[in-house]
């Protein structure tokens, strides 16, 4: 029996909805349209504090060290898969998973230290804009803070307006801190031999032991652990209910799958990028293990252009990541107190131990390390809360991760976890 046009358009409706054709798959257009929040973790990744240590690592021993970027890259790409599952299949992000599944004490243990962690992040992402607008207009360090601080403050706001108008702003701002580096990537050029021997796990002695210790221990930011799997439920629709079919789960994994590789991806290339420049530009002593070093070396051996692409990229990262560390605080708060401030409270709040640090006259790059010290100290805290979530059935349900992904998750949350703890004795020692 044939069918006009009118008729077949009335069919399904006729027959019920017992009988109504399932909907179509997404097309290309709809997967690319579903990106973004990847790209708001990224951010963490090139924040000031990786500018210095991917230098100094670069300077101090070449291209060796260029093995740990790539697996470190390898390593943040399955903790924000899992940490985006974890929003997709749950609805809910990590911090309010805590507080649903954990004893009272636990919640309020784990929420002070993330705000700590938020305060530290915050520093460093502070104190990056302030240099980074000392070397382009001479503005003095504490004023530069505010400035950075006011400006993130408006980045942040334009989430009123929806999750797509901010993901696109750092993401537009991730682009800037990569095209910043490709550029001086051009201009210091790019040694074949090196590159391919870097890419081979080696060391140089017990001080690339320790380099290769911190680029791996700051690999995984705490706090974009949290944000990640708070930007996913709702992000792709109703992905609870979508995700009950196999084949719902295979389309929004595959959406947030290639969040992941773009946007991790992107931030692993400009680390390399920034070791690879200080391989061929600097030696070690020349200066690279300080913002303002690097900022001058670049223009010695490259030019003006290179060094204002540099200032450039730094005060984008600046800007982007306090946007970021500022959310971050917002969604630990409500997660695991179910509690919300205003944000300019939250502001001033984190905004006090950074203008402290460059009111005071303090050593920027010792205050992005110690950042980092504090930092390191939160990731427990984020990681085995999420690899215990995602392989729990009852909560995951057809999500729950493959035993190998728990066990690969595991490995990967030891040895950074180890790292860590390394990094911070040695520090402390």
């Amino acid at each position: 029996m044939y069918l006009s046009k009118t008729e077949a358009a009335v069919l399904p409706t006729t027959l019920g909805p017992a009988t109504r054709p399932a909907p179509p798959a997404p097309g290309r257009r709809r997967l690319w349209s579903m990106l973004g929040p990847a790209f708001v973790a990224a951010v963490a990744y090139v924040d000031p504090g990786n500018f210095a240590t991917n230098f100094s690592g670069g300077a101090a021993f070449g291209y060796t060290l260029l093995w740990v970027i790539v697996a470190a890259n390898l390593m943040a790409m399955l903790i924000q898969a899992l940490t985006a599952k974890l929003g997709l299949a749950t609805g809910r992000d990590l911090a309010t998973l805590c507080r649903e599944n954990l004893p009272r004490p636990v919640t309020r243990g784990l929420w002070l230290q993330a705000e700590a962690v938020a305060i530290a992040t915050d520093l460093a992402e502070i104190v990056g804009g302030a240099v980074a607008l000392y070397l382009l207009f001479g503005v003095p360090l504490p004023i530069g803070g505010v400035i950075t601080a006011v400006v993130a403050f408006i980045l942040l706001a334009a989430q009123s307006r929806g999750y797509r108008p901010f993901e696109r702003v750092i993401a537009g701002l991730l682009l800037v801190i990569g095209i910043g580096f490709g550029y001086t990537l051009i201009g210091s050029g790019v040694d074949p031999a090196g590159l391919a021997g870097g890419m081979v796990p080696s060391f140089e002695g017990s001080e690339s032991i320790v380099l290769a210790t911190g680029i791996l221990g700051a690999t995984v930011m705490p706090h974009v652990i949290y944000v990640h799997s708070a930007l996913t439920p709702g992000r792709y629709g109703d992905s609870v209910t979508a995700g009950r079919t196999r084949e719902g789960r295979g389309r929004l994994l595959r959406a947030q799958r290639l969040d992941i590789v773009l946007a991790m991806g992107l931030a692993g290339l400009v680390n390399a990028a920034m070791l690879v420049i200080a391989a061929q530009l600097f030696t070690s002593g020349s200066g690279a293990d300080t913002l303002e070093g690097v900022h001058a070396g670049l223009g010695d051996q490259l030019g003006t252009g290179a060094a204002l692409a540099f200032a450039i990229a730094l005060l984008a990262s600046g800007f982007a990541s306090s946007s970021v560390g500022t959310h971050a605080g917002q969604v630990v708060m409500a997660g695991f107190l179910k509690r919300h401030i205003p944000v300019l409270t939250r502001r001033l709040i984190t905004l006090a131990p950074a203008l402290a640090v460059l009111v005071l006259g303090g050593d920027p790059t010792t205050a992005l390390v110690w950042s980092q010290v504090v930092l390191s100290f939160g990731i427990p805290f984020a990681l085995v809360p999420l690899l215990w979530l995602t392989s729990r059935r009852d909560l995951m349900a057809g999500w729950v991760n493959r035993r190998v992904t728990t066990v690969a998750g595991a490995v990967v949350a030891a040895l950074i976890i180890g790292l860590n703890a390394h990094l911070l004795l040695g520090l402390l020692g």
